[in-house]
C-alpha cells in the first residue's frame, strides 16, 4: 500500500553538498593531480592541522580510515595480547574489530538506552587487573557521558580512546568530542557529516609522543625512511582526500546546524501527529507511537544519524521503503551475539538495552539539505502506517 503525495525522500543525498561546492573540490582535486603528491605531503599536513584547531588538541595524525584510526591509536599506546578495553557492544563493527585484531580483548558494558552510548554506571564494575583502556563510542553524533568516565579512568590509571567517527564537531560541556579523553578517533568516510571521496579518517591528541609514533606507525614504522624502529602498517591519508576535506571543514558547523534544525522539525512534526511516547514506553509497550532521540544535558548533537524506537521495525522498514522514504537500521545484531564474537563468552540477555536497541531502532533522514516538505513526508507515512 502507499500513501497520498508520491515524494521520494532518500536517506542520504550528497549530491546538493558536492553541488553547491563543485568549483572548489574540483579545483583542489586538479591541484592535487597536477603536483603529483598522492601520498601524505602539504595538504595532509594542512588538513591535521586545521583538524587539531576544530578540535581543540595540540596533534592530529590523517590515516586511513576511522577504523584505522583506532588500530593506530591502539598500536601506539602499546595494546595487546592480555589487555582488556572495555566498550560498548551497540556500535559499528570497526570498533570492537580493532580490539580483536591486536589480539586485546574487548569486554562489554551495556549502552543508556537513552542515548545508545556507554552506559558510565556500569563501567567500573567490568574493570579488572587486566584492563588498560576504556574505549567509548559517541554514537550516531552524540557524545557518551565522560564526566564519569574521566574520573573511572583517572582513578584506574587508565586510557580514554574516544570513537568519534560519528561525532566530529559534537561537544560534551563545551569541549569537542576527540578532546576528551587521550586519543579521539574519526572517520570521514562519505556518510559521515565531514565526509570525503572514498575512505579517510584522523587521530587527535595532546600527546606529542604518541602523535609521533602514530605518525611512524601508519607508515610501516619508518622513522626516518627506510629505518623501521617498530612494525606498523600502510594506514596513511591520501592528499586528494586531505584536500577535499580541507574544502568541506569550514562549511562544517553550517551542515550540523542544519542537521539540527532538522531534528527539532521531526520533534515538531512528531508530537503534533501525536506519534511521540517517552523512554519508559519501552518497557511498557508504544501504542502506535515512536521514541525520539534525547539529547543528553551537556551535550551537543550533531545528528549524523536520527535514529527512533519503534516496535514492529522491520515491517515499518519494509513500509517506509515501498513509500519511497529511506531509512536503515543501525545495528541489527549487537556485537555480542555476532558469530565472530562468540568466544568471548557472552549469551543473548548480557545486555538487554543494546539487544533491544537492535531490535527496535530505526535511522531516518537527516542529512543538511532535506526539506521540510521530505520531513513531513517522512512522519505522514509513520503515522499512516501505525493507523492503518
Amino acid at each position: 500500500m502507499t500513501t497520498k503525495t508520491e515524494i521520494n525522500v532518500p536517506l542520504l543525498d550528497l549530491k546538493p553538498q558536492y553541488e553547491s561546492l563543485q568549483n572548489e573540490l574540483d579545483a583542489a582535486v586538479k591541484e592535487v593531480v597536477q603536483s603529483q603528491y598522492f601520498i601524505l605531503g602539504p595538504k595532509v599536513e594542512t588538513f591535521e592541522a586545521e583538524v587539531a584547531g576544530y578540535c581543540g588538541c595540540a596533534e592530529a595524525v590523517g590515516v586511513s580510515s576511522g577504523t584505522d584510526a583506532l588500530v593506530v591509536a591502539m598500536m601506539a599506546l602499546g595494546i595487546g595480547p592480555g589487555d582488556e578495553v572495555i566498550t560498548s557492544p551497540y556500535t559499528f563493527f570497526g570498533t570492537v574489530g580493532s580490539i580483536v585484531r591486536l589480539g586485546a580483548t574487548p569486554v562489554f558494558v551495556d549502552i543508556d538506552p537513552a542515548t545508545f552510548n556507554l552506559d558510565a554506571a556500569h563501567v567500573e564494575a567490568a574493570i579488572t587487573e587486566k584492563t588498560r583502556v576504556i574505549a567509548p563510542v559517541h554514537l550516531f553524533g552524540q557524545t557518551a557521558d565522560m564526566i564519569p568516565l574521566q574520573r573511572i579512568a583517572r582513578e584506574h590509571h587508565l586510557v580514554i580512546i574516544e570513537d568519534a567517527a560519528q561525532a566530529i564537531g559534537a561537544q560534551y560541556d563545551g569541549k569537542m568530542a576527540g578532546s576528551l579523553g587521550h586519543v579521539g578517533c574519526f572517520s570521514f568516510f562519505p556518510t559521515k557529516n565531514l565526509g570525503c571521496f572514498g575512505d579517510g579518517g584522523m587521530l587527535v591528541t595532546d600527546d606529542a609522543v604518541l602523535a609521533q609514533k602514530a605518525k611512524s606507525l601508519r607508515n610501516h614504522g619508518m622513522e626516518p625512511k627506510y629505518y623501521h624502529e617498530r612494525v606498523g602498517g600502510n594506514f596513511r591519508l591520501d592528499a586528494l582526500q586531505a584536500a577535499v576535506l580541507s574544502v568541506k571543514l569550514p562549511h562544517l558547523d553550517h551542515w550540523q546546524s542544519a542537521r539540527q534544525a532538522n531534528a527539532e522539525n521531526y520533534y515538531k512534526l512528531f508530537a503534533e501527529n501525536d506519534l511521540t511516547r517517552p523512554l519508559a514506553a519501552l518497557e511498557t509497550g508504544l501504542e502506535g507511537g515512536v521514541v525520539l532521540p534525547k539529547v543528553a544535558p551537556k551535550r551537543k548533537h550533531v545528528f549524523n544519524q536520527f535514529v527512533i524506537y519503534t516496535e514492529r521495525r522491520d515491517e515499518l522498514l519494509q513500509y517506509l521503503r515501498t513509500n519511497q522514504v529511506g531509512c536503515e537500521i543501525y545495528y541489527p545484531l549487537s556485537l555480542h551475539m555476532q558469530e565472530c564474537f562468540r568466544n568471548l563468552g557472552y549469551a543473548e540477555g548480557d545486555f538487554p538495552h543494546a539487544e533491544r536497541a537492535a531490535a527496535m531502532s530505526l535511522a531516518l533522514p537527516i542529512y543538511p539539505d532535506l526539506t521540510a516538505e521530505m520531513q513531513a513526508r517522512v512522519v505522514e507515512v509513520i503515522k499512516t502506517f501505525f493507523r492503518d
